[in-house]
């Protein structure tokens, strides 16, 4: 399931995200990835062990946390701690899929069901790096406002273009979600979409109350915690 998922960030959060990533030092990209990754990745990334890392990645895991939207979309169980990138001069990510296992430092390992990015740059400051995301339907174009997210499957190919012009500067991070398979998300994700707009519009509440029944009782059946 692909999902925009808007205003994640508010002004001031996003504020002091570029401000304090406008300061600082990035090293290359390719330190985080294996020996395939490395052979198409062209960026620049926040060191792991960077304090100034661990100060907006915990923003950042804020901001997830009280976003409704985010959390029926990828039903949070482990998250791998938000990483800072930037991609300028030509800088850009071929096709690739993500590691099924995530670890970063002394971070316990994660399963990679979701992968999501929250972009930090407008699209006019940049022209190029847009993030395409490949499944059985073709490929999609994702470049979003400052502040808003993407999340999408991990097992998706994808690839971000190269930036021709300013700098594209992003957070990115992984969920193990409690629902590993994601036709079952996106299933459980509609059907909780179908129930809040059902209560918005004041309709029957024995019906309403019988689908949220069901909604809870999939949940059971397919959730691992």
């Amino acid at each position: 399931m692909l999902l925009h998922i808007p205003n994640v960030l508010t002004p001031s959060e996003l504020e002091h995200l570029r401000r304090t990533l406008d300061a600082t030092a990035w090293t290359d990209g390719r330190e985080t990835v294996g020996t395939l990754g490395a052979q198409v990745k062209r960026n620049e990334q926040l060191p792991d062990a960077s304090p100034v890392r661990a100060e907006l990645a915990h923003i950042v895991l804020a901001a997830l946390a009280r976003n409704p939207l985010y959390f029926a979309a990828a039903l949070p169980l482990k998250t791998l701690t938000p990483r800072f990138n930037r991609y300028a001069n030509g800088g850009e990510y071929g096709f690739h899929v993500d590691g099924a296992v995530m670890r970063a430092g002394n971070e316990q390992h994660i399963r990679s069901d979701v992968s999501c990015t929250l972009f930090l740059a407008d699209p006019d400051e940049y022209d190029g790096g847009a993030l395409i995301v490949s499944d059985t339907y073709g490929e999609h174009e994702v470049k979003l406002p400052a502040g808003d997210a993407i999340v999408y499957p991990s097992s998706s190919l994808h690839r971000v273009t190269p930036v021709t012009r300013g700098a594209r500067v992003a957070s990115f991070f992984w969920v193990q979600s409690m629902v590993r398979d994601d036709s079952q998300r996106r299933l459980l994700f509609e059907m909780d979409s179908s129930i809040e707009q059902l209560r918005a519009t004041q309709a029957d509440a024995g019906a309403v109350l019988q689908l949220t029944g069901v909604y809870h009782n999939l949940l059971r059946r397919w959730a691992e915690t």
